[in-house]
């Protein structure tokens, strides 16, 4: 079983740094992909985005996968 600190964490991981919420998107998590980039989206607007783009990268790093 997959967990923190795989190697598919840490790709997700990888694409998150590029694009906020792609790594969830890439782990299957159509939801949490959405909010991820319309946060940071809505939130480098007003130079905060970069909170929830690093969010985003600890997010898909330390996804578990539950069953």
């Amino acid at each position: 079983m997959a967990g923190q600190g795989s190697t598919g964490n840490v790709i997700a991981a990888l694409c998150s740094f590029f694009i906020p919420g792609l790594g969830q998107l890439i782990q299957g998590r159509l939801l949490m992909a959405i909010i991820m980039f319309v946060l940071a989206g809505v939130l480098w607007l007003v130079l905060l985005g970069w909170l929830i783009h690093l969010w985003s990268i600890i997010d898909a790093a330390m996804f578990k996968k539950t069953l």
